[in-house]
C-alpha cells in the first residue's frame, strides 16, 4: 500500500491481539475503494482507547477483520466545551460539524432561535460528517452532534456549573472578558444565526449569570466563520493550545 494513513472510527473496545470485525461499509471502502489487502496495515480508533495500528486478516467484498498489533497514540479527550450552533445552509452546517471536531469540542449542539433559516437538520449525516473529520485529522475523539433544538428550551434547562460564552455582535473586547470570567472546566459556545439574535434573546442572555458576552472582532462573520473564530478565541484564552 502507498504512504497514505488509512484511519476508522470503530465502536468496539480495542486491545492488543484482539480481532475487530468490519461493517459492510468499512469492507466496501478498505477493499473496493481502498484496494487493501489481507496483511495491509491501517489504524483504528474508538473515542475511548487511543489509536491502534491493525492488521487486515480478513478481506471480502461485504466483510473483514482487523487484527490490533500495537497502540500508536493514547486517548486524548479535548477540553470540556460544547458548541450551540444555529443551522444554516447544508454545506456550511457540515462546514462548521467539522471544524468544530477538528478544533477539539467535545459536544456539538444545533440549534433553533427566532431568526434560525433552516427549521431541520439530518443528525445522522451530521454525526457522520463528525466521524470523517476525526478520522481524517487524526484525532481520538468523536464528539457527539445533538438534535436540533430550541435556544430557548436548552437555556431554561442549562446545567449552572457549565459557562457560557455568548457570542454577541454588539460587544467589544473577547480576551478580557473571557479572562474575567473566573475559573470553569466545563464551558460552552453559543453562535447566532445569519440574521443574528434577536433583541428578546441577546437580552436573555446578557441577564444570566453563567453567560459571558463577548466579541467576535469589528467585522461581521458569516455564521460558519463565527464559529471558527470563537472556537480558536476560547482554545487560544482557556483551552489546550
Amino acid at each position: 500500500m502507498g504512504a497514505t494513513k488509512i484511519r476508522l472510527c470503530v465502536s468496539e473496545d480495542l486491545g492488543a491481539g484482539q480481532t475487530v470485525p468490519l461493517s459492510r461499509d468499512h469492507a466496501h471502502y478498505l477493499f473496493s475503494v481502498m484496494r487493501l489487502a489481507a496483511g495491509d496495515s491501517i489504524f483504528v480508533f474508538n473515542g475511548r482507547d487511543g489509536e491502534w495500528r491493525a492488521e487486515v486478516t480478513e478481506a471480502g467484498k461485504k466483510t473483514g477483520a482487523l487484527l490490533l498489533r500495537e497502540q500508536t497514540a493514547p486517548q486524548h479527550m479535548p477540553p470540556d466545551l460544547w458548541l450551540l450552533f444555529a443551522p444554516i445552509k447544508k454545506a456550511r452546517t457540515d462546514f462548521i460539524v467539522e471544524k468544530a471536531t477538528e478544533m477539539g469540542a467535545a459536544k456539538i449542539l444545533p440549534i433553533s432561535t427566532e431568526f434560525t433559516n433552516s427549521d431541520r437538520i439530518n443528525r445522522d449525516r451530521l454525526q457522520a460528517h463528525a466521524v470523517e473529520a476525526a478520522e481524517q485529522c487524526g484525532g481520538t475523539f468523536v464528539p457527539e452532534v445533538g438534535e436540533l433544538s430550541r435556544l430557548d428550551r436548552i437555556i431554561s434547562d442549562w446545567p449552572k456549573d457549565r459557562r457560557l460564552m455568548f457570542c454577541d455582535e454588539a460587544l467589544v473586547g473577547a480576551r478580557a472578558s473571557l479572562m474575567a470570567a473566573g475559573p470553569a472546566t466545563k464551558w460552552a459556545i453559543v453562535i447566532g444565526p445569519e440574521g443574528g439574535f434577536s433583541d428578546a434573546e441577546r437580552t436573555r442572555l446578557q441577564a444570566l449569570d453563567y453567560v459571558t458576552p463577548v466579541s467576535l472582532g469589528p467585522r461581521i462573520l458569516r455564521a460558519d466563520t463565527a464559529a471558527v473564530a470563537a472556537l480558536t478565541l476560547w482554545q487560544t484564552v482557556l483551552g489546550d493550545w
